[in-house]
């Protein structure tokens, strides 16, 4: 073998050597874990942030060794200009592969927000403005263009957005919030409504709703829905005023100061059901799912009144006649003087 040859054998051989080596280095660092504590970390990549910035970020904070090889492997696989803009959760013991694969799938970390049953449509809106990732774009008096932009048959907004815990990325708008909430209570509202019970003294879904908004704000105990949404069923049916204290409430509006008087009973509002025949004009509240299920299937029998026992466990007591409501009524006060007595 001449020296010529020799030399370019050796070379080859130096050159497979340092190719082996280096893809040996390559892809230990691709399988290797990246450096993040237990907890993980979160990683923030911002609209039109370059791959390499994001691998100099990531090395700058030590979470991968070297930013060349990341910024290598994201080139050679096509994935470097395929990364999406949002905040990430690097979990302890991904791989580099594992991370890039994040980065380009778009599976930012997802924030949770819960509607509480029997929130007015104002403490939705608060409780959103209130919530550090939840970019709030809209106020109260938004409604209207609101329901416009939901294209919603129903003129005001109560009770039209379900309960439930509803999941999203860091930066969402609360409008995007409240149409997932929407558009959740008007599959809900049309799945139970085809499943109501026969003859209920509803004409539309929208009633039903507004009768699990007072059962939702009258109910302390769950166990308690449909007979509650059976005494005012029963009381449609007979043509009773409801009578339901927190239509009251809710009809004097941001001016209630928690103390609900006599005269409050007797001052007439469109949702005042102690001087007014039938259901308020609109819920007065965000009805649930099991609210929702107790007006469309309200527990049979022939009670008509109910008052709270004041045992402490939400219950009530439920009657046929006056003369038997009245008589928990006084049992209902003797509970509430011997507690105030105790004090």
């Amino acid at each position: 073998m001449s020296r010529l040859l020799k030399l370019f054998v050796a070379i080859l051989l130096a050159v497979g050597l340092v190719t082996a080596a280096v893809t040996v280095q390559f892809n230990r660092f691709l399988q290797t874990p990246v450096l993040v504590a237990d907890i993980g970390a979160d990683l923030e990549i911002r609209p039109g942030m370059a791959f390499g910035r994001v691998c100099d970020e990531l090395a700058e904070r030590g979470i991968i060794e070297s930013p060349t090889l990341f910024r290598l492997y994201g080139r050679l696989s096509g994935n470097a200009s395929k990364i999406q803009a949002g905040e990430y959760r690097i979990e302890a013991g991904s791989t580099p592969k594992e991370l890039l694969d994040k980065f380009v799938s778009g599976a930012v970390q997802l924030y949770s927000f819960t509607v509480v049953e029997g929130w007015t449509f104002r403490e939705l809106l608060g409780a959103l403005a209130a919530d550090p990732v939840i970019d709030a774009t809209i106020q109260y008096e938004d409604w209207r263009s609101l329901l416009e932009s939901f294209s919603a048959e129903a003129s005001h907004p109560e009770g039209l957005f379900l309960p439930e815990t509803y999941h999203f990325p860091k930066g969402t708008r609360d409008v995007d919030v409240l149409r997932q909430a929407y558009e959740l209570m008007q599959k809900v509202l049309s799945e139970e409504w085809e499943r109501r019970a026969v003859n209920l003294p509803l004409s539309s879904p929208y009633e039903a709703l507004i009768l699990a908004s007072i059962v939702e704000k009258e109910t302390a105990l769950a166990s308690e829905r449909p007979r509650i949404a059976g005494v005012f069923t029963r009381r449609l049916e007979l043509g009773m005023r409801l009578q339901t204290d927190p239509t009251v409430i809710y009809g004097i509006g941001v001016d209630f100061n928690g103390n609900l008087t006599r005269r409050d009973l007797r001052t007439d509002t469109s949702y005042n059901t102690y001087t007014r025949n039938g259901l308020p004009p609109t819920p007065i509240a965000l009805p649930g799912k099991a609210a929702i299920n107790a007006a469309l299937n309200p527990a049979a029998g022939s009670e008509v009144y109910f008052v709270a026992t004041g045992l402490g466990d939400g219950s009530h007591k439920f009657s046929d006649t006056k003369e038997q409501h009245d008589q928990a009524v006084q049992e209902y006060l003797a509970r509430q003087r011997a507690a105030r007595n105790r004090q």
